[in-house]
């Protein structure tokens, strides 16, 4: 079998300096990195990674905790994160279960891998708990829980939601919606209370009668509308827990024969790839998800590579809105 030994015979250099090289260590001259790929596709190895892990002190494997595939913003946090594990000498995977149980945490432990991202973690999640009681570093994604105190990156989404409501009150809605995420998520509480309190400063509330409560999916915002706009007195306008709900309401309006924004506003959360479609052309709070996953992906490393007893760092990405197509004036009543 070629050994990391051999690639170094034919490169002309030491056996560390292949595994440097290989893994994009940028202590390594780039005409030596070449010199060394060159060589490892040349004799056809690939870095073992059981290999590694003995030569470092441990595995450089990280898991990705995704417990709802079919929501399409996990998916554009794969590859930043992918890539700034790579550059950093570390490799992804993708652990997927129906919901955080126990089994999470035993699946990222029996799997020897060195570190977690939990990209979907309750504010009641074992996982971060039996992630600790094991000694398995992580880092909160977008989310906390109060359980664990731990290295975390969120968003800060004040800034954008306060120009999203002086967005609302300047085109005249004082009729607003909103369709919340789940209850027991950091984010779905916290993008509640924001937006409750920015509306209270204009002297609009929220009434029961036109919020709702889901998951962050389109199912939840095509029902939820429906139902809102189905009210007496319906919204003109819906601002939903994220764009995925946001997509499910816009087809909910459409099912009703609504013109969007003619007779509802419709407003999302994240400013998803498929937002910018002019077909959807989606009014929405953003932030760059490509960096929230970097920082991720900087922070497990450096938890991992010496950091255990620092105390927890909190990474904040600041939120803007994004005004598009779904955004209109109120409708005259």
């Amino acid at each position: 079998m070629v050994t990391s030994r051999d690639v170094a015979k034919l490169a002309g250099v030491s056996q560390p300096t292949v595994s440097r090289a290989l893994r994009g260590d940028s202590r390594i001259a780039e005409a030596t990195r070449e010199r060394v790929q060159t060589a490892a596709r040349a004799l056809g190895y690939s870095p073992d990674p059981i290999g590694r892990a003995l030569s470092v002190g441990h595995s450089t494997r990280v898991g990705l905790v995704v417990t709802d595939l079919r929501n399409q913003f996990y998916s554009h946090l794969i590859a930043p994160m992918h890539d700034e594990l790579e550059k950093l000498g570390y490799e992804l995977v993708l652990v997927t279960e129906s919901s955080e149980g126990a089994q999470v945490a035993d699946h990222i432990v029996a799997n020897g891998l060195c570190g977690a991202v939990l990209a979907t973690t309750t504010i009641d999640s074992v996982v971060p708990v039996r992630l600790r009681d094991r000694g398995v570093p992580f880092v909160y994604f977008n989310r906390v829980a109060a359980s664990v105190m731990a290295d975390s990156v969120t968003t800060d989404p004040e800034p954008g939601m306060r120009e999203l409501v002086d967005a609302l009150v300047g085109h005249g809605h004082r009729t607003v919606g909103a369709l919340f995420g789940p209850r027991n998520t950091s984010t779905g509480q916290q993008r509640e209370e924001v937006l409750r309190s920015l509306l209270e400063e204009h002297e609009i509330v929220l009434p029961s009668r036109l919020t709702r409560y889901g998951a962050f999916d389109g199912e939840a915002g095509h029902a939820g509308c429906r139902e809102l706009m189905a009210a007496k007195n319906p919204p003109t306008a819906i601002v939903c827990a994220n764009d995925v709900v946001a997509f499910g309401a816009l087809n909910g309006a459409a099912e009703l024969g609504l013109d969007v924004p003619g007779d509802v506003s419709i407003v999302g959360f994240d400013d998803l790839p498929l937002s910018r479609w002019p077909l959807l052309d989606l009014t929405t709070v953003a932030y760059d998800i490509e960096e929230l996953s970097r920082a991720a992906a900087r922070q497990i490393v450096s938890r991992v590579t010496g950091g255990a007893d620092a105390p927890p760092r909190h990474e904040v990405l600041t939120s803007r809105l994004v005004v598009r197509g779904t955004l209109g004036l109120a409708p005259r009543g």
